[in-house]
């Protein structure tokens, strides 16, 4: 019994492996005529894409954030509370909407805070990026 449930799990993990991994783009947001920043990102594969995000400070961000299709579950987080930024929310073939207004330039850490038993997390696998506060 317990060598099925390894390979179980070694299979799991090894269908989990993503070999066209995105180029790691970078994307500076854009303020829309109703004031509002808005950047839709797509997760999967431990990535993010775009990897490297830039919005202005002092004005409303919405990410719209989904995942690829797929088992394996992702979500966003951000935790910068101190520059108005601190959210986890899971990521689903449905789009959501994250809104948040950052406060404070310099760049924060997102990542995938996900982990299957002993392996590595989806952040250590590279399922990170950075959301950067400008001026």
């Amino acid at each position: 019994m317990k060598k099925l449930i390894l390979i179980i799990v070694l299979l799991f993990a090894a269908t989990t492996i993503h070999a066209d991994t995105p180029a790691k783009k970078t994307y500076t947001a854009t303020v829309d005529s109703d004031g509002v920043q808005r950047v839709t990102i797509l997760g999967g594969g431990y990535f993010f894409d775009p990897y490297h995000i830039i919005v202005k400070a002092n004005r409303p961000v919405e990410l719209s954030v989904r995942k690829e299709s797929g088992m394996v579950p992702h979500n966003i987080v951000v935790k910068a509370a101190e520059a108005g930024i601190d959210f986890e929310e899971e990521l689903g073939s449905d789009p959501k909407v994250v809104k948040f207004t950052p406060i404070k330039t310099g760049k924060y850490p997102m990542y995938c805070s996900k982990k299957l038993l002993f392996f590595e997390s989806h952040r250590e696998k590279g399922m990170e990026g950075i959301l950067e506060v400008v001026p």
